[in-house]
């Protein structure tokens, strides 16, 4: 049997919860059978989506409400939607708690640190000195956009070495590390690439999109290999 992994919402739409395609084809080509989980507000099916699946997908989507990690709204903070946040956070919650793995992506990385009592820097133009353009303009999501540096320890340094070219379509950043949070790659400007959680079977988030870069790059193949075998693990 393969390890059922719950893939969370990416957002809502009007009357459409949504999930990219590229995220559920990673973890089917991955060797993962991906489920959908749409937001819910049921205590009783959280704990049944916590049970049901091995691991969690949290993907990318739109900004988190700045009240949620104790800060009000500043300029350049984009489109938030609470229901989603607040479905997305105690869902995660839920997940850390029960200690299953966890690989969480751009606004998944945000979420899984503001879950754990970190912030957001909700604009990069609020960042102190000078940054990258992190929100690359290109016509294929696969493109390449800048270079990152991956730590001694963790992961994504058995995954993926000690540096990489990733994509990147994002205008904020971790700013403030939640508890239990290891800061495990940075761009050359210093903005957190990736983080993980200490002690944690598989707990990953990373600021790129490795699912855009799926098909063509074997490190990031190599990356949701990784996630999807430890979900097997927990699965046992």
């Amino acid at each position: 049997m393969q390890p059922k992994i719950g893939i969370v919402i990416c957002g809502l739409e009007g009357n459409h919860q949504f999930v990219s395609n590229p995220y559920i084809q990673s973890v089917r080509y991955s060797h993962g059978l991906p489920l959908l989980l749409p937001l819910v507000r049921s205590e009783d099916l959280l704990n049944q989506y916590v049970s049901l699946c091995d691991g969690f997908l949290f993907c990318g989507g739109g900004d988190i409400t700045p009240l949620l990690f104790g800060e009000s709204p500043l300029p350049g903070n984009g489109r938030t939607s609470i229901s989603t946040d607040i479905f997305q956070l105690h869902l995660m919650r839920q997940i850390l708690s029960s200690r299953k793995p966890v690989f969480a992506i751009c606004r998944g990385m945000q979420l899984l640190n503001v879950a754990c009592g970190g912030t957001i820097w909700q604009d990069f133009s609020l960042i102190p000195g000078k940054t990258l353009d992190h929100m690359q303009q290109t016509d294929v999501r696969s493109d390449i956009s800048h270079k990152i540096r991956i730590g001694r320890t963790g992961h994504l340094r058995k995954c993926l070495g000690t540096s990489l070219y990733v994509n990147s379509f994002h205008h904020q950043a971790v700013n403030l590390t939640g508890k239990g949070i290891l800061v495990t790659a940075r761009a050359c400007d210093e903005t957190i690439e990736a983080i993980e959680l200490k002690d944690y079977p598989f707990g990953v988030g990373v600021q790129w999109h490795p699912e855009c870069m799926f098909r063509t790059s074997p490190e990031m193949r190599t990356l949701f290999k990784n996630f999807v075998e430890h979900c097997s693990v927990s699965g046992e």
